[in-house]
């Protein structure tokens, strides 16, 4: 008597559940984060024209707070640090664009003082940033 003997086969699938749960938690993470990573200091900005910086995420913020203190991205820094510290970053990313967020109630001379400390050490690409809307000023061009 014969016995027929059933080999079975091996499969060999990718099980994608597990890695559709992880790439699922991570975005829902990243998706609650990111606001977050960009918000820097917050400040009461003064209203400009509201044109967008074009390449927001190769934008260096220097923030200045209405006590006067001075803050690149969250982290604050003294004014004799700047210089080195910027430099420090444009070395690592030279593309990079600087802008200064200056608190509508900061000190206008604090915020120049900042701008002559980078323009001083070779830095001619500093913009200032401000709110989209201007405050009681209608556009009556034709």
């Amino acid at each position: 008597m014969a016995r027929s003997r059933h080999r079975r086969s091996v499969k060999s699938e990718v099980n994608l559940t597990p890695l559709i749960d992880v790439m699922t938690s991570l975005l829902a993470i990243f998706m609650i984060t990111a606001p977050l990573l960009t918000s820097g200091i917050p400040l009461n900005l003064p209203k400009g024209d509201g044109r967008q910086i074009e390449g927001q995420d190769k934008t260096l913020d220097i923030g200045i707070n209405p006590k006067g203190d001075i803050f690149i991205g969250t982290q604050q820094v003294a004014i004799t640090d700047i210089v080195p510290k910027v430099s420090a970053i444009v070395a690592e990313n030279p593309k990079i664009q600087m802008v200064i967020s200056g608190d509508r109630d900061s000190s206008y001379g604090r915020v120049i003082e900042v701008m002559a400390l980078l323009r001083s050490a070779g830095f001619t690409q500093v913009g200032l940033k401000t709110d989209a809307k201007i405050m009681g000023v209608e556009s009556k061009r034709k």
